[in-house]
């Protein structure tokens, strides 16, 4: 008996291959504002937060304005200045597409900024898959669950027949805090073993495998 009627993506580190791009920029804006530049394992943890705090977790310190200033810089690093490039992992539109033929609806919940997915779901042409987006401008930051359920509301679906896909503890604990199914996928930001003290119902490696997984689950 099929299962999950709703599968929910992260979008960097789940869908796009962008740490790379995400840090250089972090490290671009920290310059630019004077900042003390992290190294790398630091910056890379707080993928998938939204900005405001992915920022005052890596610099606690800032004031609202500081704040304000690292995010315009980040925002600018990241859509025009860094040539670091991203690509989505493999396997990523193939899977998307044999997910929308078996009749699946898809959404993404990310921690992105609204003006930063559109602008590379236009460039990457998946949006066209995904029958909604939601990102912290007009939702709330994980783990709060806020866009989950806006989510389930808008494309009514309950949340037994909605799973959570993403690479990071964020992922899990936002899925964990309103009781939805999640996948870890460990080809992301966070290590297996940080995601699998939130239980996820599997512990995959790739999207060739999280696809054969989704295949026996819908």
């Amino acid at each position: 008996m099929k299962k999950y009627q709703l599968a929910i993506f992260d979008w960097d580190g789940t869908i796009m291959n962008s740490e790379g791009r995400i840090v250089d920029a972090i490290k671009m804006a920290a310059r630019e504002c004077g900042l003390q530049v992290l190294p790398d394992e630091v910056n890379k943890q707080i993928i998938g937060l939204s900005l405001e705090k992915a920022i005052l977790g890596l610099y606690p310190d800032l004031d609202e304005a500081q704040v304000v200033r690292m995010s315009e810089a980040y925002t600018k690093s990241f859509l025009e200045d860094s040539d670091v490039h991203m690509v989505p992992f493999d396997g990523a539109e193939a899977l998307l597409l044999n997910l929308k033929q078996q009749g699946l609806k898809l959404a993404i919940a990310t921690g992105k900024s609204r003006k930063g997915l559109n602008q590379v779901l236009e460039e990457c042409g998946f949006g066209v898959y995904f029958d909604m987006t939601r990102t912290p401008v007009e939702s709330a930051s994980k783990p709060d669950p806020l866009m989950l359920q806006q989510i389930l509301d808008e494309l009514q679906v309950s949340v037994e027949n909605a799973v959570m896909i993403g690479d990071t503890t964020f992922d899990m604990e936002m899925a964990q805090n309103i009781g939805m199914d999640r996948i870890a996928l460990s080809h992301g930001v966070h290590q297996m073993h940080q995601l699998a003290e939130y239980n996820p119902v599997a512990q995959l490696d790739d999207l060739q495998q999280l696809n054969a997984w989704l295949m026996q689950n819908i």
